[in-house]
């Protein structure tokens, strides 16, 4: 198992992919990368060819690294590719997933368009986890399933019902209130991500099906937040605006203790 999609594991930087390719050296590279969830995932393409990729997971404390490893990983990546010069786009998951790490990700993302003057494009994260699960674990002719994991119970989730159907918007949702939407559907999805690692006694229950635990479609592949940017780019980019879908834990905490304070007031 992949101790960097539980909370409270660690894991080490996973080594860097470097698969060539065919691509020419002078077309421009996509830089894509990732923190909605604890992996802090970079990537680099070429003509759709991965150039370099990596995923950092969680540090010794069990805490993601996105603000110690995600300018590091970035400029490693840009390094292997030739330099900002040959960079032609810049592409970034928006979300949903968590606040502090999608801050960290979307405000360096935008620093870095401005600072070197390229276009930027976000990708739902769980449109880059889906499609994953579509190559990766080659689900192209079946329900998709996207989960990671909200905390407090529930879970960020984007269902492509049917084979060839749109993937849907992302939604926050319970563990059984999904159950009863997909159990309407003619086919049993397949599910992936830390969220359905997290609930996956209650989503098997329910007739879902979840990939193993080691397989790879978990965690988010930077390498699809670069497709995906490339194909948004051919339309009409959306904002670059983080997708939340909740209000933060910090607020809700926060609230919580002042109703509390209050109550306790003679």
């Amino acid at each position: 198992m992949d101790p960097s999609i539980h909370p409270g594991g660690s894991a080490p930087r996973d080594p860097p992919v470097h698969p060539g390719g065919s691509a020419p050296r002078d077309t421009p590279v996509v830089v894509g990368f990732d923190t909605a969830t604890a992996t802090t995932a970079v990537a680099v393409t070429r003509g759709g060819e991965v150039v370099r990729e990596r995923g950092v997971g969680r540090g010794p404390d069990g805490r993601p690294r996105h603000a110690a490893t995600l300018l590091p990983e970035i400029e490693a990546a840009i390094s292997d590719a030739g330099g900002w010069e040959r960079v032609g786009l810049i592409a970034v998951g928006v979300g949903p997933g968590s606040f502090t790490g999608l801050r960290i990700g979307v405000a360096t993302a935008r620093a870095l368009a401005q600072a070197r003057g390229l276009p930027l494009v976000g990708v739902g994260s769980l449109a880059a986890l889906a499609r994953g699960i579509e190559v990766g674990a080659g689900a192209s002719d079946r329900p998709v399933l996207a989960l990671i994991d909200a905390r407090r119970g529930e879970l960020f989730a984007a269902l492509r019902p049917r084979a060839g159907a749109e993937l849907s918007a992302p939604f926050v949702t319970s563990p059984e209130a999904l159950i009863e939407r997909v159990s309407r559907l003619a086919e049993a999805p397949l599910a992936a991500g830390d969220g359905s690692l997290r609930f996956r006694a209650q989503l098997e229950a329910g007739g879902v099906e979840v990939l193993a635990d080691e397989d790879p479609a978990h965690r988010i592949r930077a390498r699809h937040v670069c497709d995906l940017a490339t194909e948004a780019r051919a339309g009409r980019p959306d904002p670059i605006e983080p997708i939340y879908l909740r209000r933060p834990d910090a607020e809700v905490w926060r609230d919580r203790r002042e109703r509390d304070q209050r109550a306790d007031r003679p």
